[in-house]
């Protein structure tokens, strides 16, 4: 099995690097300084698991170079995702597999609209890690899973193809029942963490605690289920003070990546976060003044950033 990962970031790096390091196939698609170090001496990961340093089978910043693959890994930005999927076509074979893990709760959807929905699986993964120097990832915080499923909830062959390539590389990795409504949970997390820690400059343990940006969160999220629900995703009921409870068992000191971007001042995923909140409450005709605050508010630097 050759699996290529697209976007060699904290994500693909640390899941692409640990498949590589399992003796199995990978081309790790990266650029510039990142990609250069890699070929020169392999990727490095630093991780509270055990560090280590693999030699992936290739590594590219030309798509069209690679072998076939019968998985694909896209590891991208959320609005990378499309481009990304456009670069893909000419490795994909009558059996790849397409599988985006970046947060987000339209990037299946992304794929879908360029190539055909048969190489499509839903992703997502749990994990805090980054790029701490090229060529090397540092994976900081959570035990690392990935979560996949059919479009359609259905059970094929090819999720045990993928799942044994994943239980060889040694990490977390589950077949979901309902990859929707375990996408827009992740997202529910992803997003309320996000945008009020980008404002606040606070850790996830800081904001968690205090009582008014403890209120923010859940009102944050309260709104990420009204739209769920109005676009027809079986969320449970409960599912806001599940994620709630989540956020309190994170690291006290740790920050989501949108956040680090914005902090940093790089582009970030604040559109395909509360941004995509923001939309698609207008779209439905359902109000959403908490993430539209936090948008507001952070526009101006995600403006900034994009010059």
């Amino acid at each position: 099995m050759h699996t290529v990962i697209i976007g060699v970031g904290g994500v693909g790096g640390y899941f692409g690097g640990k498949i590589s390091d399992s003796g199995q196939k990978v081309t790790l698609v990266a650029r510039g300084e990142h990609l250069e170090v890699i070929k020169k001496n392999g990727l490095q990961v630093k991780s509270i698991n055990g560090d280590f340093v693999t030699h992936p089978f290739h590594a590219t910043d030309q798509i069209g170079t690679t072998e076939k693959a019968d998985i694909v890994l896209i590891c991208t930005k959320s609005w990378q995702v499309a481009e990304a999927a456009k670069l893909i076509k000419p490795i994909l074979k009558e059996d790849t597999v397409i599988i985006p893990l970046q947060n987000g709760a339209d990037n299946a959807e992304k794929v879908c609209s360029v190539v055909e929905t048969k190489y499509v699986l839903g992703g997502l993964c749990k994990i805090y890690s980054k790029i701490e120097a090229p060529g090397i990832i540092s994976h900081f915080g959570h035990q690392p899973e990935v979560v996949f499923g059919e479009l359609d909830k259905s059970e094929t062959e090819r999720l045990q193809k993928v799942k044994k390539v994943f239980d060889k590389a040694g990490f977390n990795n589950a077949i979901s029942k309902d990859i929707e409504v375990d996408i827009w949970s992740k997202f529910m997390f992803i997003t309320a963490v996000s945008g009020i820690g980008a404002l606040t400059r606070a850790t996830i343990g800081e904001v968690y605690e205090n009582p008014e940006t403890h209120r923010i969160l859940e009102q944050t999220a309260t709104e990420i289920y009204n739209i769920g629900i109005a676009k027809g995703v079986s969320l449970p009921e409960d599912i806001v003070s599940r994620i709630l409870a989540f956020i309190g068992k994170q690291p006290y000191d740790s920050t989501a990546s949108m956040q680090r971007d914005i902090m940093e001042g790089r582009p970030s995923e604040l559109d395909n976060f509360n941004g995509f909140i923001v939309k698609e409450g207008a779209k439905l005709g359902v109000l959403t003044p908490v993430n539209t605050f936090i948008y507001s508010c952070l526009q101006p630097m995600e403006t900034k950033a994009r010059k």
